[in-house]
C-alpha cells in the first residue's frame, strides 16, 4: 500500500529529540549491527553535539500521520573530487511496521532537497552487504555502486 505525500512530513530534530531518536538508533543498530556495538550514553553526547552545530549536517524525524516512525542523518564534508559540499546519508531507519509503503523513497527524495538546498553536490551511502531491502531502496532512488569501497582507520576507537 503507497503512502499519501500528505501523511509522510519531517520535523527537525533538536535537542528534545534526543530519547525518541536513541530509541530508533537502538533498533537500527539490533537490526543492522554495526562494526561498534551501541553505546547510548556516547550516541547521546554525539547526538547532543551534532543537532547543536549545523555546520556537521542535519537530522530529521519523519513522521507518518503524526507519528514517528523513522529518522534520517545527513553529514556534510568537504571534497575537491566533488567540487565543494558532499554528504553521507550517515543513518536512516524506518520502523519495520512502516516499510515498504514508500516512506523510504520519500526520505530520500526528502533529503536530497535539503542537501540541494544545502549546496551539497554529491550524496554517498553505506549498505550493509547483504541488506537486500535496504540496497533495493537506494537504487530505486537513482544511488549505484562504485568503483571504490570504503576503508575505515580509527584514531580514537574507543571501547569495542
Amino acid at each position: 500500500m503507497a503512502i499519501e505525500e500528505r501523511e509522510v512530513r519531517f520535523e527537525a530534530c533538536t535537542a528534545e529529540h534526543t530519547d525518541v531518536v536513541l530509541s530508533m538508533m537502538r533498533a537500527l543498530e539490533d537490526a543492522d549491527p554495526g562494526t561498534t556495538p551501541f553505546d547510548e550514553v556516547q550516541r547521546r553526547a554525539i547526538f547532543d553535539k551534532f543537532v547543536r552545530d549545523s555546520t556537521y549536517g542535519k537530522a530529521w524525524l519523519i513522521l507518518y500521520n503524526e507519528k514517528y516512525v523513522g529518522y534520517v542523518v545527513l553529514t556534510v564534508s568537504f571534497s575537491f573530487e566533488y567540487r565543494g559540499y558532499d554528504a553521507f546519508i550517515d543513518e536512516l531507519y524506518i520502523a519495520k511496521e512502516y516499510r515498504k509503503q514508500g516512506i523510504g523513497l520519500r526520505a530520500m527524495e526528502f533529503v536530497e532537497g535539503a542537501a540541494a538546498e544545502m549546496g551539497v553536490n554529491a550524496i554517498h551511502l553505506e549498505v550493509t552487504d547483504g541488506n537486500d531491502p535496504a540496497i533495493g531502496l537506494y537504487r530505486r532512488a537513482g544511488y549505484s555502486a562504485n568503483e571504490r569501497f570504503l576503508m575505515t582507520k580509527w584514531l580514537n576507537p574507543g571501547p569495542r
